[in-house]
């Protein structure tokens, strides 16, 4: 038999059994034995010339523009919107469209919509007291939905449509070819829903003393998506899964009370006929105020003007380029104040607009958070490229448009409020603010990829909110989401599910993808590799439609690391992470065999005393047995001789680098998820030292690795992921010696147990 030259060396150890480990075999196995790091082909679409597979937009990508003329007038005392639009639709892709698709979102409040009818109902469910009750079972139905009073051709002809629920199809005269434009108008009115009696994202507020506090949007027939990646996006809006929409040009009149203070999506064109000499003057020192608001609408100018009601009206214009939709908010109760912010040289305003009952909580933190938001924002992205940024006070709202959004957070009536309620409302002005940048510019389709938006954007208003407060809760660090995850597994969905069809949607859509980026940036990736993959990222697709794919490919293809493993199992499945310390021993040189030793000379017919002094150091078969031809003494090499052979220095070095103890340390993963394992070792003397190694030590075995330490200290304790930087929903298995504790984590292991 062919000798093998593969040499292993064999330590005679005398081994330590205080050190071992219990092997705890109760742990439910969530996962299966498939390679959790092969390739994503299988799951992402092919590259082609339209997106390629850098992540990139490839050189043939092409998209549709939208632009809209608008005339808008908010009718106070019938609670109304009229409106008519001209809408001039640019087909830029390489198709002849036969028709388009419009959204119609206000028809999810029809009368015959069939939203209410999707959604169970039970008298075991609360109703959130009687006012809802009276709602949902002793009123008729609100009726919100959109009359649309005609649809026409550019040359006032009637131009053919059909509506199906929140879709209207425009059933062109014929096919629109490549590069042609096609122009038509609607004219429509709906009646505002009341947003603390109706819901919504958008609506009215009305106050105690009678006034109304307008935040107005999904208010205009709207185009779909036509892209390279679904065609039409024209799946129905249910109210939970928000919107994909084109960018174009938007020309708005509205015309609102004469008493109101407005403010819009987009740069106002007639201040000189809305607003005072007195205001005007008052936003000129604004805009040059990078400290502190200035307030153009003060508290007690917002006090007087809702005392009485002006039955004038005013119109307001604004011009917006570039964006992808359009909303206002008007109200006579306004208190408006705004402050400058530097973003890279670039002056962009900072602005909030709240009624009295929003302060002082309002006057005090608004407007400097927007601030906070679009510096942080475009520090990890682009530089915000809007003229403003706008945060509007509701009662119960928080929801994003491009330059505007409406924010929730009301202190009691006598002024008070409870910290929980402040970072509640600097979360959602972060959050809301943020959305300027995810979806608004990096304009993913939030109806079918809902963590594209509000995961990307929750995981950059983190690292928002830990800049204004270093202290901040913010509740999207790895750490919040393992109860989510160590959950019962039948209500959880993988993140790459569709938004209208998943469980405990907040967790899925904003919570676990925010955890898992922080996770890659803090953890995995760190944060120089990640925050440049994640720039190129944002500044790849601003202005543009990115799907999960290309955010996937970026991501790799600009930091040179293969994160498939990541995006496989943290975005595709449900699996949790759980890795421990199973076993742990200790070994020591010895010149005296041991039981192991002795079985090994009896095995292969050797004198015990070869043993005596020295380390066998024998050649081994890929089999694991000595070949019959090795089996003689006389094919034995030992570590003394070894050492014996090596010059002086080097024997030295080896003397004064030996060390003095060894330990085999085995660590399992029931869990699904493959993940770094972060250790803190503790040495007798109680020093500590951090140990980092990446999944890949998971490659070769998905249940269990080993490590061996050599050290010249022992070894008195050793943490997993003792930050708690992955998500670890079983820390009880994470220390050793294990520490008797509460362990969250039993309910779950029996019932998948059982």
């Amino acid at each position: 038999m062919k000798k093998h030259a593969y040499l292993f060396l064999s330590f005679v150890f005398l081994f330590s059994g205080v050190f071992a480990q219990e092997q705890n075999n109760e742990k439910p196995q969530g996962h299966t034995d498939q390679n959790k790091f092969r390739q994503m082909k299988d799951l992402l679409a092919t590259p082609n010339e339209t997106r390629n597979a850098s992540g990139a937009p490839g050189h043939a990508y092409t998209q549709q523009q939208v632009d809209y003329v608008m005339n808008i007038r908010l009718d106070e005392n019938t609670n109304q919107i009229f409106g008519d639009e001209k809408i001039t639709y640019h087909n830029n892709s390489k198709d002849h469209l036969e028709y388009l698709w419009i959204q119609l979102d206000q028809n999810m409040r029809a009368k015959d919509s069939k939203t209410p009818d999707a959604n169970p109902e039970s008298f075991k469910t609360p109703f959130n007291g009687p006012t809802m009750f009276t709602k949902n079972n002793l009123k008729e139905r609100f009726d919100g939905g959109f009359n649309i009073e005609y649809v026409k051709n550019d040359d006032g002809s009637p131009l053919s449509h059909s509506i199906n629920r929140t879709m209207m199809r425009i059933n062109l005269p014929k096919p629109l070819a490549p590069g042609a434009v096609f122009k038509f108008s609607i004219k429509w009115h709906y009646n505002i829903n009341d947003i603390n009696v109706d819901g919504g994202r958008s609506g009215l507020e009305t106050f105690p003393d009678g006034n109304n506090n307008y935040t107005i949007a999904q208010f205009f027939p709207r185009l779909c998506v036509y892209d390279n990646v679904e065609g039409w996006q024209n799946m129905q809006f249910w109210g939970r899964s928000e919107f994909a929409l084109e960018f174009g040009n938007y020309d708005v009149k509205i015309t609102a009370p004469a008493d109101h203070i407005l403010e819009a999506t987009g740069e106002l064109q007639n201040p000189k006929d809305v607003l005072s000499k007195e205001h005007q003057k008052r936003l000129k020192l604004a805009e040059k105020s990078f400290k502190d608001p200035v307030f153009i609408v003060t508290e007690e100018e917002s006090v007087a003007a809702g005392k009485s009601r002006s039955t004038k009206e005013k119109t307001w214009h604004f011009k917006a380029e570039k964006v992808r939709d359009y909303a206002f908010a008007s109200s006579r109760k306004y208190i408006w104040d705004a402050m400058a912010v530097n973003i890279n040289g670039k002056t962009v305003m900072a602005i909030s607009l709240y009624p009295k009952e929003g302060n002082p909580l309002w006057e005090e933190h608004s407007t400097r958070v927007v601030a906070n938001t679009l510096e942080e924002y475009s520090k990890l992205t682009f530089d915000y490229p809007y003229s403003k940024a706008i945060s509007v006070h509701s009662e119960r709202q928080g929801m994003e448009y491009p330059m505007i959004c409406f924010n929730y957070g009301r202190p009691d009536p006598d002024g008070s409020y409870s910290e929980r309620l402040k970072r509640g409302m600097i979360g959602v002005i972060t959050h809301e603010v943020g959305h300027n940048f995810f979806p608004m510019i990096v304009n993913s389709d939030e109806r079918q990829w809902t963590w594209m938006d509000e995961g990307l954007n929750s995981f950059v208003e983190t690292l928002a909110e830990l800049d204004y407060d270093p202290n901040f809760i913010t509740g999207n660090l790895p750490k919040d989401i393992v109860d989510y995850m160590g959950g019962d597994q039948s209500h959880i969905s993988p993140i790459m599910s569709h938004g209208d069809y998943v469980y405990q949607f907040g967790p899925n859509a904003y919570t676990k993808p925010a955890a898992g980026l922080y996770m890659l940036r803090q953890t995995i990736m760190g944060p120089e590799l990640f925050d440049y993959a994640f720039r190129t990222y944002s500044q790849r697709w601003m202005f543009k439609h990115p799907t999960p794919a290309d955010f996937f490919r970026t991501m790799e293809d600009a930091s040179a690391m293969d994160l498939d493993w990541f995006w496989r199992g943290w975005f595709y499945t449900t699996d949790y992470t759980d890795i421990g310390v199973k076993e742990v021993k200790q070994f020591y040189l010895t010149d005296k065999p041991t039981e192991t030793a002795k079985e090994t000379a009896k095995k292969y017919n050797m004198n015990l005393d070869d043993f005596k002094d020295r380390l066998v150091y024998y050649a081994e078969a890929e089999n694991g047995d000595i070949p019959q031809d090795a089996k003689g003494v006389s094919d034995f090499k030992f570590l003394t001789d070894y050492i014996a052979s090596l010059p002086e220095a080097e024997k030295a070095k080896l003397k004064s680098a030996a060390p003095k103890y060894f330990y085999e340390v085995v660590f399992e993963k029931p869990g699904g998820l493959v993940m770094p394992i972060i250790l803190d070792i503790t040495y007798e003397d109680g020093t500590t030292e951090r140990k980092t190694y990446p999944a890949q030590i998971w490659r070769y075995n998905d249940k269990e690795v080993s490590k061996v330490f050599k050290t010249n200290k022992r070894i008195t304790g050793l943490a997993i992921d003792p930050d708690l930087e992955t998500a670890d929903v079983d820390t009880s298995n994470n220390s050793w010696p294990r520490k008797a504790e509460d362990n969250k984590f039993d309910a779950f292991k029996n019932k998948v147990n059982n």
